[in-house]
């Protein structure tokens, strides 16, 4: 099924036809340059009526985590499934680690399946028990929840900051802050990317009509040949692409800008959370072990081994490339709320924060109608030793 986003395999060229004689490793970022952090995609026209066909669609790229066996684990749990929300890169490489060392089988999984991405909506598969968990982000959440009623709530989240940021070059023009983006043209990917920006603008009381904003694809092409001074783009990719092409990358990020919203949520359905908590409390256990070893020293080097060489072998990435991602997104990742508190979790102050944020981008919801953080509290309180984050 065709999305808003370019997908892992897709090499046609931007909409200002990019050289055939592109670098290489602006090449390589058209298989691996992330997408649009937000999830959502067009539901509120197809609605969940149409949960069928993006099953129909994500089904084909389904994949299983192979899961090392532990002697006499007892799986009680069966198997699960989670719908990650992009390609098998560095981005899971916490999952990648629950799986290789085994912490899902000692959770008492038999399999936990890792559905490879990019999907138009994990929310809608979750929703329609296709999946058992999906990785999302706020906005994308709270949409299918308010335009469509879903019942599903967020448990935890991985980035405590989403990615997203303006790119731009020091061998250009620089953007540095909200007020560099005035008469400046601006790459944006056309669907969700378009909505987020203009949040973000919102968000800096910055007129759209104080800039210029062009379609661009989801690679830096375009700002690498100077066609644009800015392109939307994720910290922990295409900043490390155009750097290892000789550029001077500069950066803004929406998340220390007016717009905190985080990424990589899991999100479940109402049923689940209040049926199957001892289910997901395990799970949740796993991936805390796994996005712990992850992020500790060494992590991003073995996890980038991972995802190169086992998780992603047929995406064409790098181990270097993937290293460094791996290091950046450590950043998003751990700060000193989690390492207080644990990783995935989400202080009080946080929740209000991506509320107001949502309602920036016209998207009004109540935190106890889009987060349910009792899961995390309880893993934590029976397992202290987890909190490393």
């Amino acid at each position: 099924m065709k999305t808003d986003r370019r997908s892992a395999t897709d090499t046609t060229s931007s909409p200002f036809g990019a050289s055939a004689a592109a670098p290489a490793a602006l090449e390589r970022a058209k298989a691996v340059s992330r997408r649009s952090f937000l999830t959502y995609a067009g539901l509120g026209a197809a609605g969940l009526a149409g949960v069928s066909a993006i099953a129909a669609c994500s089904s084909d790229s389904s994949s299983s985590a192979s899961g090392a066996t532990t002697s006499g684990a007892t799986a009680s749990y069966g198997d699960i499934s989670l719908q990650l929300s992009w390609i098998k890169n560095i981005e899971f490489s916490g999952e990648f680690m629950a799986d290789s060392k085994g912490y899902y089988t000692k959770a008492g999984f038999n399999k936990v399946t890792l559905v490879t991405g990019p999907v138009d909506s994990a929310d809608a598969l979750v929703a329609a028990g296709t999946v058992t968990v999906g990785l999302s982000a706020p906005d994308a959440t709270a949409r299918v929840i308010t335009e469509q009623g879903a019942p599903l709530k967020i448990i935890g989240s991985t980035y405590q900051k989403n990615p997203f940021c303006v790119l731009s070059l020091e061998e250009g023009k620089p953007i540095r802050t909200p007020a560099d983006l005035k008469g400046k043209t601006i790459g944006v990917q056309t669907g969700t990317n378009q909505t987020i920006f203009a949040g973000f603008l919102k968000a800096n009381n910055i007129d759209p009509k104080d800039l210029k904003q062009v379609a661009t694809g989801y690679e830096p092409t375009d700002l690498t040949a100077k066609k644009i001074d800015g392109y939307i783009a994720y910290l922990t990719n295409e900043p490390i692409l155009v750097k290892g092409e000789g550029f001077t990358p500069v950066t803004l990020s929406f998340a220390d800008n007016g717009l905190p919203l985080t990424a990589e949520t899991f999100t479940v359905t109402d049923d689940t959370l209040k049926n199957k908590r001892d289910m997901l409390k395990a799970f949740l256990k796993a991936e805390i072990q796994g996005w712990n070893d992850a992020i500790a020293d060494g992590g991003p080097a073995a996890s980038a081994e991972l995802a190169v060489n086992t998780y992603g072998k047929d995406k064409g990435l790098k181990v270097d490339e993937q290293t460094l991602e791996a290091t950046e997104q450590v950043k998003l990742i751990s700060t000193a709320d989690t390492k207080a508190n644990g990783i995935f979790t989400l202080t009080d102050d946080l929740q209000a924060n991506i509320i107001k944020a949502l309602g920036v981008i016209g998207i009004t919801i109540k935190g106890s109608d889009l987060f349910d953080l009792t899961l995390l509290d309880e893993v934590y309180k029976e397992n202290p030793d987890l909190k490393k984050g």
